[in-house]
This record gives C-alpha cells, sequence and structure tokens, in this order.
C-alpha cells in the first residue's frame, strides 16, 4: 500500500511511541485521525507539528473503552476520506504485584490493552465493507503489542497477559479479515524505561539486549510503516527488540 494520500486512525496518540507513528506517518503524506484521552497539551503540540507537512490532521478526545467515545471516532472520521489504516497503539502500562491485583484493576487494563483494540478493529471493519476497490488489500491494522510477552517479566502479570490476548487476536483476525485487510503486529522491546529503575539496573537489562542499547521509538514508528506498505504480510509479530528475545 502508497500510504501518501491515506488517511490513518492512531489510538493513543498522544503516548510516547503514538507521537512518533503519528509524526512518521504524517511525515509520509498520510492523513492523521489522532486518538487521546487526557493529555490535550501534547495533543495541541503535535497538531501544530503535523500541519507542517500539509496533511490534513483531527485530534479526537474519546475514551475508547467505552463504545460511546469509539462511535466519537468514527464520527470524526466521516469529515476525511475513508480511513484504510487503523492503528490500535493506546495501553496502559503498570507494575501490580499480585497481593494488590483486585478485579478492577484487571478490567481496566484488560479494557484499554486488549477490548478497545477488538472494538475499534470491528468498527473499522464495518466501514471498509464500503470500499470497492479491486486491489487487495483494502485496509491495514497494525497493533501495538509489546516484546516482554516473550520474556515475562515479574509483577507485569495482568499487562502481559493483555498484551498476549492481542498478539493472539492478531493471528485470528489476520485470517478471518483476509484478503481485503491485512493484520498485523508490533513488538517493541525496551524503548522506555519502567518507572522507579534505577542506574544499575538498566545497566543489567542493557546487558540483556544484543544491540547493547535502548530502541528508539522511532525505529518502532519506521516498522508500523513499513508492514503498512508491505501487502504480503500478515497476521505477524515484529519484534523491535534488539534482539532481546532470541
Amino acid at each position: 500500500m502508497d500510504v501518501k494520500g491515506k488517511t490513518a486512525i492512531i489510538t493513543g496518540s498522544t503516548g510516547k511511541l503514538g507521537r512518533e507513528i503519528v509524526l512518521l506517518l504524517a511525515g509520509a503524506g498520510v492523513n492523521c485521525i489522532c486518538v487521546y484521552n487526557r493529555n490535550k497539551k501534547i495533543a495541541n503540540a503535535l497538531e501544530a507539528s503535523i500541519k507542517k507537512n500539509g496533511v490534513r490532521s483531527c485530534f479526537v478526545q474519546a475514551d475508547i473503552t467505552r463504545q460511546q467515545g469509539i462511535e466519537k471516532v468514527f464520527a470524526k472520521a466521516k469529515n476525511f476520506s475513508q480511513p484504510q489504516i487503523l492503528i490500535n497503539a493506546a495501553a496502559c502500562f503498570e507494575k501490580m504485584p499480585i497481593a494488590k491485583i483486585d478485579s478492577e484493576y484487571i478490567r481496566q487494563t484488560f479494557d484499554l490493552n486488549f477490548t478497545s483494540a477488538i472494538l475499534m478493529t470491528q468498527k473499522f471493519v464495518e466501514i471498509m465493507k464500503t470500499n470497492r476497490q479491486a486491489l487487495k488489500p483494502i485496509g491495514k491494522i497494525v497493533n501495538i503489542t509489546d516484546a516482554s510477552i516473550i520474556k515475562h517479566p515479574a509483577v507485569y502479570s495482568i499487562y502481559t497477559a493483555s498484551k498476549a490476548a492481542l498478539e493472539s487476536a492478531t493471528i485470528s483476525l489476520a485470517k478471518e479479515l483476509s484478503p481485503n485487510i491485512t493484520v498485523n503486529a508490533v513488538a517493541p522491546g525496551l524503548i522506555h524505561w519502567p518507572k522507579g529503575m534505577s542506574e544499575e539496573q538498566k545497566r543489567k537489562l542493557v546487558a540483556r539486549v544484543p544491540a547493547n542499547r535502548p530502541g528508539l521509538p522511532v525505529e518502532v514508528a519506521s516498522a508500523v510503516k513499513f508492514v503498512i506498505e508491505n501487502d504480503y504480510i500478515t497476521g505477524r509479530t515484529i519484534a523491535i527488540d534488539g534482539g532481546w528475545t532470541l
């Protein structure tokens, strides 16, 4: 798929990875419908940056863990050419030992990290049915998962479970939606340091990475663009982890 002139919906657009994805796609000529929850200051700054690329954009403040939030996003999308790209990047990442886990925490984590992506996908597929383009695929979905679901770090049991669920759904959806839509996942490794990590802990973590450094957000964004542009990849997870999970 040639991304220039296409329209993409990006959830979690004000997050550290989401911002890089938005900027890279906008720089490639993609019109961006950017979904965020609370960080209006970053949304405003990002919108100003996108305008320099001469593409169309809008920022939608919505709670996509609720159906009305999802409907709000797609109502805004009607002002653009039909979106052909969906990037599910919204997520929460929190350390939580087993003694402190409760049902509400589990629900909130899965609602954002997994359920919202599935419901966004459902709505995206619904509108893609009106696309009569002969050449397949006509749509692209990219889910942002996490390389940690291979390494399974301690005290992140619910987070990694939610991301593992999304990666599993990526495979099933790729089969279900082919050949009209490709569905892939990009799994970042060590990109941002977890909160409260000491310098010694950082050194030990980097020592386990063959690339011997943390990754850059733009390296994750470049992988997202790659799987959008390549029409012969579907149902796959691309690990951007410097070899950490080898």
